[in-house]
């Protein structure tokens, strides 16, 4: 699972791009998702050799452990690009979160999630939102350099997958859910189903949509079905781009606020006021879908695995919330031996 943002540059016709791959296992930054952007970019908006040499001085990448790195720098020299010096070897997260420019366009994602960071990395960000969890100090992150809107543009925009566990979360969660809400106009999200990273994990994700310089008003929610006859994804029938054409043709258009969207069996609508009311629980059932009692092996042994892994996510969790505490704790007692030595 690697890491990608496209940072569409104002003065160019094509967009550059950013991998930030700080991931807890080594499948992370080898630069997969980074090579498709590339070729995208390459197939469809280079014309010229000076185009396609201004393209690789746009790609750049940071990789936070050793093999993965060498392995990204590896794909890009395959991919065409002849010295990848920009896919640095380091944390993206090792940066205060305040020297960030607010400066991305676009921004395509999954950040690493069920990982933790070192100790210390915490400290680049707000003091009341501070966390070990990987995935939550990259969704700050997100936020912060998005471009803001101007008088002639509109801010930048983010499409970011995330697990479950970031829209029922609570403590540092909910607040960066608030801070999303009101920073952002978290407009759609995409709900996955069952299977979409196996084998790499059984950990259920979704997808976040979000425009960055209005408050969220409303919150649109799809539930993307198994295609006919498939019960669960695995490596050798993983989930294919043509499925989400129903997505795109109930998609709309953001400028309009999306008139054209109505309610289906898949689709539904969810309001501020009642996101707020729910403390920011992101993790909203389908209204219109009703439960179903399975008695498909196949389908129990895969809940039975999907209910094992949001346990260990949710005891996760709490080993992060217990962490913060302690270390919060600790602080104030520093901070109270330091006044009274004073």
């Amino acid at each position: 699972m690697d890491n990608l943002e496209i940072a569409y540059n104002a003065e160019k016709s094509w967009p550059t791009a950013l991998v930030t791959s700080n991931q807890c296992y080594g499948c992370a930054g080898t630069g997969g998702f980074l090579a498709c952007s590339f070729d995208h970019v390459k197939d469809h908006y280079v014309k010229t050799a000076e185009d396609h040499q201004t393209l690789q001085q746009q790609i750049h990448g940071v990789e936070k452990k050793q093999l993965p790195h060498l392995l990204c720098i590896t794909n890009m020299m395959l991919h065409g690009i002849e010295v990848p010096s920009q896919i640095r070897h380091g944390n993206t997260l090792n940066k205060p979160l305040s020297s960030w420019d607010s400066t991305i366009d676009v921004i395509a994602t999954n950040p690493p999630f069920g990982g933790t960071e070192e100790d210390g990395i915490e400290k680049n960000f707000p003091a009341d939102m501070q966390t070990r969890e990987t995935a939550d100090l990259f969704l700050q992150l997100i936020i912060e350099v998005l471009r803001a809107p101007s008088a002639n543009e509109k801010g930048g925009r983010a499409g970011v997958v995330l697990p479950d566990g970031t829209l029922f979360g609570e403590g540092v969660k909910t607040k960066i859910k608030k801070l999303l809400t009101e920073e952002c106009n978290l407009h759609t999200i995409v709900r996955l189903p069952n299977g979409v990273f196996n084998p790499y994990t059984g950990i259920k994700t979704n997808i976040l949509f979000f425009t960055k310089g209005q408050p969220t008003k409303d919150v649109w929610f799809y539930e993307h079905p198994y295609p006919e006859g498939v019960k669960n994804y695995n490596k050798s029938k993983p989930m294919k781009f043509e499925e989400f054409q129903t997505e795109i043709d109930w998609w709309g258009n953001e400028e309009d606020g999306f008139a054209s969207r109505v309610e289906t069996n898949q689709a539904w609508k969810v309001s501020i006021d009642d996101i707020i009311a729910r403390n920011f629980n992101l993790d909203i059932k389908n209204p219109f879908q009703e439960e179903v009692e399975v008695h498909d092996p196949e389908e129990l042994l895969a809940t039975y695995q999907q209910q094992q892994t949001e346990i260990s996510e949710l005891r996760l969790q709490l080993k992060n919330i217990l962490g913060d505490a302690l270390m919060s704790t600790a602080n104030s007692q520093q901070d109270d031996s330091e006044e009274e030595r004073g």
